[in-house]
């Protein structure tokens, strides 16, 4: 899998993630679900195109992904997901 497949596999890990209706937006720097999947959808458009916006502070730690993963219940999945991502952006 080359790293334009694996990012967007990530992403869309993590846009279903965030769709989940108990996602909770409290510590986030969006104030709900459809401002973090506007962000993640125009960042899928990108990589789908070849392009490779930054997407670092999306998946640092208290970053907006990992502030709503802690308050949703997915820290471990999140971790893993983070993971994955810095493999493949390093």
């Amino acid at each position: 899998m080359d790293k334009r497949d694996e990012l967007l596999e990530i992403l869309m890990k993590v846009r279903e993630l965030l769709a989940r209706p108990d996602a909770d937006f409290s510590w986030s720097s969006w104030s709900d679900a459809d401002e973090a999947l506007e962000e993640i959808d125009g960042i899928i458009r990108r990589v789908e195109y070849g392009l490779f916006p930054e997407m670092a502070v999306l998946f640092a730690p208290t970053g907006p992904i990992q502030e709503v993963s802690l308050s949703s219940g997915w820290g471990d999945e999140f971790i893993k997901l983070a993971e994955r991502f810095d493999e493949v952006t390093r």
